[in-house]
């Protein structure tokens, strides 16, 4: 998932290099995933009104039927 992840966010980002994606908490609720960005492209990846995320995070809810895992992605600011 994590792979998958990064993947998609490097595609949409202007500074690629800047992305890192991690692992945050995990609990027996969720698993949280960080994506780490640069500050230009933090617009870029979220979308307007939410969309590039909202999409995202559906493409990551379906996993949740395979794996039986809730995921929950928070988007960061790396300050460059």
């Amino acid at each position: 998932m994590i792979k998958f992840v990064e993947k998609y966010v490097k595609l949409l980002a202007f500074h690629p290099e800047d992305v890192v994606v991690k692992i945050g908490n995990q609990t027996d609720d969720f698993t949280e995933i960080l994506v780490y960005a640069n500050k230009i492209d933090t617009g870029r990846i979220i979308g307007k009104n939410g969309t590039m995320i909202k999409a995202l995070k559906t493409l990551i809810s379906g996993c949740k039927a395979k794996n039986k895992i809730n995921y929950k992605i928070s988007v960061n600011i790396n300050e460059k």
